[in-house]
């Protein structure tokens, strides 16, 4: 297997994109927030103490997407122009989806994947006053499209 952000010496560094011609490129990533019986009610009812999760979380996704290079060292700065957050519940979570489109040089995969992340927890944050116990789980991305690569899709494994 050979590791593409290795030099010859075994030192990380970023890809060259330079060359590479801009296409249109698309990724997903879901998640999930399980939560408490309690905290699930509070969420169908409007009535977690800090307002508005869903919304909160929504908006937090798409900010984030947007900030990938300032968190991964080698990560490109490319153009995030679009990104949808969908969050839904679930029995026992919060299911979160989030869709990120470029016309660049290289993918959204990490966009999409940071944008589920910190949605995820932002749910945290403004339930855990109320349930201790929230947690992040089966996290991972579920397409994407363009590229050289290609197209791909799959289900999350135990969704």
């Amino acid at each position: 297997m050979e590791f593409t952000h290795l030099n010859g010496s075994g030192e990380a560094y970023m890809v060259d994109v330079t060359a590479k011609q801009p296409t249109v490129r698309q990724a997903t990533a879901q998640g999930e927030v399980a939560c408490s019986p309690e905290v699930m009610q509070a969420l169908r009812d409007g009535t977690v103490p800090k307002g508005d999760v869903l919304a909160v979380a929504r908006v937090a996704g798409i900010a984030a997407a947007k900030r990938v290079p300032e968190l991964l060292p080698l990560a490109h700065t490319i153009g995030v122009h679009g990104c949808a957050v969908e969050l839904s519940l679930a029995d026992d979570h919060v299911f979160i989806e989030a869709t990120v489109r470029t016309a660049d040089r290289t993918g959204v995969e990490m966009e999409a994947l940071t944008a589920v992340s910190v949605a995820a927890l932002n749910v945290i944050d403004m339930v855990k006053g109320v349930d201790r116990t929230a947690f992040i789980r089966r996290m991972g991305i579920t397409a994407k499209s363009g590229g050289r690569s290609g197209d791909w899709s799959r289900d999350l494994p135990g969704a």
